[in-house]
């Protein structure tokens, strides 16, 4: 009898669990994309759903910066930086984008809905700009999205490391190539060539690779393993660095 009532309770173990796995890989699935859906708001959001460009220059962009205005002023990126550091991070030394202004990366890990009352704050003017299931998103790139890039990127040299250049260029060649070239120049009104960006701001590379391109048709990356899109990055500076 207790044989059987063993072999009964194992196999009621193994339903459940199987019942479990079957229930939460849709729902990791479906958070990832949340996660890279957030990752583009913070690129642009008004690109993403398709909201007219802010004409005025953002209320708290400090007056002391007036090398960028208008829709620029409005991108999360732009106060917050590429690296989520804010002034702490790259744009702590950029001409451009020195603004002063803190970066997320103090947020991660943070309660969604507490993110979200800061996003709809007076400070970010974007209570009416976006609907619920943006704010979502957003808050949740926020808090599990971020990536801690300096562990790869060295703030000064803009130099980094832990990619494998050779297995970088099979993924590109099969993942990126399609669309953007074995060289790393297309489309043609494409700012820069990959080895360019790479060199220049590798922080933008590394976040357009794991969240993709506002608008675009571009595969994020953030639900596969890290090294793949570091491997990606080390053989993208390797391209020609003109387009």
């Amino acid at each position: 009898m207790r044989s059987i009532l063993t072999r009964v309770f194992s196999s009621a173990l193994v339903a459940i669990f199987a019942t479990i796995a079957f229930m939460s890989a849709p729902a990791l699935a479906q958070d990832e994309g949340a996660v890279a859906r957030g990752g583009l708001l913070y690129d642009k959001w008004y690109a993403v759903i398709k909201a007219p460009k802010p004409e005025a220059t953002h209320p708290a962009w400090p007056a002391s910066n007036t090398k960028k205005k208008d829709a620029t002023t409005w991108r999360c990126k732009s106060c917050h930086g590429w690296d989520y550091k804010g002034v702490e991070g790259a744009y702590g030394n950029s001409e451009s984008y020195l603004t002063g202004i803190k970066g997320i990366d103090g947020m991660a890990g943070a309660d969604v809905a507490a993110i979200v009352a800061i996003l709809k704050d007076d400070t970010h003017q974007l209570a009416d700009k976006m609907d619920e299931g943006d704010f979502n998103d957003l808050a949740l790139f926020v808090s599990v999205g971020q990536i801690d890039m300096s562990q790869y990127i060295d703030t000064a040299t803009k130099a980094f490391s832990g990619g494998n250049a050779a297995a970088g260029a099979n993924y590109f060649n099969t993942l990126c190539a399609q669309c953007h070239g074995k060289d790393g120049n297309k489309p043609k009104d494409l700012p820069e060539s990959f080895g360019s960006l790479m060199g220049g701001n590798p922080w933008e590379g590394m976040h357009k690779i794991l969240n993709g391109q506002p608008n675009e048709s571009m595969p994020a990356l953030t639900a596969l393993d890290i090294q793949i899109t570091l491997d990606i990055m080390a053989h993208m500076a390797t391209l020609p660095t003109e387009m």
